[in-house]
């Protein structure tokens, strides 16, 4: 696939990019439609759906393309799409929000999320950075991408506990899977068809090798760094899901969920994207994501501070926000 995509004229190469991310976005969501109604089958309670199989669903995208870089070697690319992905939602997705509806903020994403994503980037800047000084050193290894799956499951199971007990004591609980009524229920042949036919389509050999190496002859034909396709391109089309659907929310006034969905997407592309692809083949970090990570704390510190001040993000700082992401992307592109 590399050798026919990089051999492919321009034309042919936007296309097979846009195929890619094609077969990511719908693949997990048919994976995610089809999981969830086999564990709704099973009775899994709704909670738990949405904290696990929706809400990783959404990272699934980020995952492939993470994985597959960093299998083939594009090591810049396999950093960069989960950096850029996350400050496009925080900054890009929840500002666009704020400009349409004003964005109420939850106290527990205030005192809980915000923090626990400002952790998880320290960490990852903290594990990137141990070889400053040292290219050759400053590598997301094997036990690295260990301690983040560790993390991430520690996460998931303590937000399923938090949200048990909270149903339990007769608490309104936000998922991402939200009610029972919204969880689809369709035929056992049918959910089997869409888990298989997901998970192949977003499989590293399909769309995550389609993005990861369009990205990277792309790169190639403009003299273009894969950091800066991945902070760009790659990372904005596997968040344009989420900019959608969150601008439809806003539309109808329904943006309670927008900034804690936000925060909690972004743990789960460190903690569990990183997790995954480090794991499975170690990843070079270089200087300009040393750089960007540090953007990625200040920006979510600016949130907070937005988020913090009013319990709630309205319109004037929606614009500030999507006018900081347009400062950063002016620097990406001429550093």
């Amino acid at each position: 696939m590399e050798k026919l995509i990089n051999n492919a004229p321009f034309a042919l190469v936007l296309v097979f990019l846009v195929i890619g991310f094609v077969l990511l976005i719908k693949g997990a969501d048919f994976f995610v439609e089809g999981s969830s109604s086999v564990a709704k089958r099973l009775h899994v309670p709704s909670i738990i759906i949405g904290l696990t199989i929706v809400a990783m669903g959404t990272s699934l995208p980020e995952t492939a393309v993470s994985v597959s870089a960093s299998i083939t070697g594009n090591n810049e690319l396999a950093v960069s799409n989960v950096v850029g992905s996350n400050i496009f939602n925080l900054m890009v997705v929840i500002g666009v929000c704020a400009m349409i509806a004003t964005v109420e903020v939850a106290r527990e994403t205030i005192r809980r999320d915000i923090p626990l994503s400002l952790i998880c980037a320290g960490l990852l800047l903290l594990l990137g950075s141990i070889g400053l000084g040292d290219p050759a050193k400053m590598t997301l290894g094997h036990f690295d991408g260990v301690i983040f799956i560790g993390l991430f499951a520690g996460y998931i199971f303590y937000m399923i506990r938090i949200a048990l007990r909270a149903n339990k004591e007769g608490k309104k609980v936000e998922i991402e899977g939200g009610s029972d009524e919204e969880i689809k229920l369709i035929s056992v042949p049918l959910s089997i068809v869409f888990i298989i036919g997901g998970a192949a389509a977003i499989a590293i050999k399909f769309g995550g090798d389609f993005v990861v190496d369009s990205a990277s002859a792309l790169a190639s034909a403009f003299g273009l760094s894969q950091t800066l396709i991945g902070l760009t391109i790659v990372s904005i089309g596997t968040s344009l899901p989420e900019l959608v659907t969150s601008i439809v929310a806003a539309r109808k006034n329904e943006v309670d969920m927008a900034l804690g969905n936000a925060i909690g997407s972004n743990v789960f592309n460190i903690l569990m994207v990183l997790g995954i692809a480090s794991a499975i083949s170690p990843i070079s970090i270089i200087t300009e994501n040393i750089i960007d990570l540090c953007v990625l704390i200040a920006f979510t510190v600016c949130v907070w501070i937005f988020a913090g001040s009013k319990k709630k993000i309205g319109r004037v700082e929606g614009f500030c926000m999507v006018a900081l992401y347009a400062v950063y992307a002016i620097y990406i592109i001429i550093r």
